[in-house]
């Protein structure tokens, strides 16, 4: 494994990093809330996102007894406490029926524009690629088969929190990765959309920062990524000058 330590290594996040996340979240919130015609489903979705990580937090992250008996309540109060925040006040039943409808087509996953070309690139230049995805093992691995990734980046480069142990932004989750890969920090690379998890996380596990910022968001904190992409064709461009 300590030939590796040298090698380029380039991790990706999966949610809204790979594909679009926002897809399934507004057809679930579409056919079960009926939202005005100009619901902003783009910060809506931000919302949402905030209360998984804060909830998943309390709960002790993916990896715990604890999330494992309480994640069904967890997804359910997301989209309550989310859609609140814009005038909708779900009920019990129907925030289950919205997970129900949300979870059933988040399989049916269309990869950002040039994610896979590039991965591909990436595979065949023989750099170490890998994705470090927070969530249930079962959960994220079924996302991933649903890309057909598996020709591009091999099972023991795949890492999920829920089977890790640790989730992002914990700095051990990625600790871990540059041991199971033999790689080290300052040759490694992650991509993400997440300022909370994938920036802070990755900056203070010492590895090199692209944030994924495809939606125009703000900074939440004063850390510095390396580099800020907005599309796959500026991610080519960034990995190619610096691998």
């Amino acid at each position: 494994m300590h030939l590796n330590r040298h090698k380029k290594a380039v991790f990706f996040d999966v949610d809204d990093t790979l594909y679009d996340h926002l897809t399934p979240f507004r057809r679930a919130v579409k056919e079960i809330a009926h939202p005005p015609e100009h619901f902003p489903y783009e910060a809506a979705y931000h919302r949402m996102r905030y209360y998984s990580d804060m909830l998943s937090l309390e709960l002790g992250g993916a990896g715990s007894d604890e999330y494992e008996s309480a994640v069904e309540d967890m997804r359910r109060r997301r989209f309550q406490l989310t859609l609140l925040e814009f005038g909708i006040d779900l009920s019990p039943e129907q925030a289950k029926h919205m997970q129900a409808v949300y979870i059933g087509c988040q399989y049916d996953i269309d990869m950002f524009e040039g994610a896979r070309e590039l991965i591909q690139q990436l595979a065949e230049d023989g750099h170490i690629v890998g994705l470090i995805t927070n969530g249930p093992l079962e959960h994220q691995m079924n996302k991933i088969a649903a890309m057909k990734l598996g020709d591009m980046i091999p099972e023991d480069r795949l890492f999920v929190s829920g089977a890790v142990g640790w989730d992002k932004p914990d700095t051990r989750i990625f600790a871990h990765v540059n041991k199971a890969t033999g790689t080290s920090p300052e040759h490694s690379f992650y991509i993400g959309d997440s300022w909370r998890n994938d920036v802070i996380g990755a900056l203070g596990a010492g590895w090199n920062v692209i944030w994924f910022n495809h939606r125009g968001t703000q900074p939440e904190s004063d850390h510095t990524p390396h580099f800020t992409a907005a599309s796959y064709e500026e991610l080519g461009q960034i990995l190619k000058a610096q691998l």
